[in-house]
């Protein structure tokens, strides 16, 4: 009798056994982003934005360029040695979701069960999120210089809605701390954004879905 390739008979078994062998849907360089890694972004998206899940082309598209740019964040934190999140960090915000958003510990379960997702999922998305902020905030922030007369200008073209915002406290020495803060976080959401698509430009990407391009 001929004898089978082991490799043959585990796969034999995974078919007869009912086992789903999870698909390769993108290759980034020499990254491989599955078929499920799309399907959790989808869940854990869909639970903290508290929507309903979505598995349409669209929803998968997005998930799909999430995780793209997630390689590229990968990559660039390991190679710089930037620093990641603690899963005591990511613990913290998970209590204060749970607190902000359900009455009892037994709601925040079967809102899991109802998306599919487990507790560690969650955990493991908050320490991925807070180490992204970091990178960011290292990586982008001191490259960032905000003068005085960018603030003034901004300060002369919404005083009034600032006045609103701040009562009692309206003038430009009051608010230039905040402006100063708010005019570095949007100069360092550019240069983020403009490095993934610096990161993207020179990438080697391979779809095997092609709905996900």
């Amino acid at each position: 009798m001929r004898c089978l390739n082991p490799a043959l008979l585990l796969l034999i078994g995974s078919v007869l056994l009912g086992v789903t062998i999870d698909r390769i849907a993108i290759v980034v360089g020499n990254s491989i982003i599955k078929d499920s890694d799309v399907v959790r972004d989808l869940r854990v998206t869909a639970f903290l934005n508290s929507q309903p899940l979505s598995v349409d082309p669209a929803a998968r598209k997005a998930a799909a360029n999430r995780l793209i740019d997630q390689v590229f964040i990968r990559r660039e934190i390991r190679i710089g040695d930037y620093p990641r999140a603690t899963m005591e960090d990511a613990e913290a915000e998970l209590t204060q979701l749970e607190k902000q958003r359900f009455k009892t510990p037994a709601a925040f379960q079967q809102a899991l069960r109802r998306y599919g997702l487990a507790d560690l999922q969650l955990r493991e998305q908050f320490q991925w999120e807070l180490t992204v902020l970091r990178f960011i905030d290292a990586r982008f922030r001191p490259a960032v210089l905000i003068t005085d007369e960018e603030i003034q200008k901004y300060y002369n073209e919404h005083a009034a809605d600032l006045r609103r915002e701040h009562p009692g406290k309206g003038s430009l020495e009051d608010l230039s701390g905040g402006i100063r803060e708010t005019l570095t976080g949007e100069q360092v959401n550019k240069l983020f954004f403009a490095w993934l698509d610096e990161q993207r430009a020179q990438a080697k990407i391979k779809y095997f879905e092609e709905s996900l391009r």
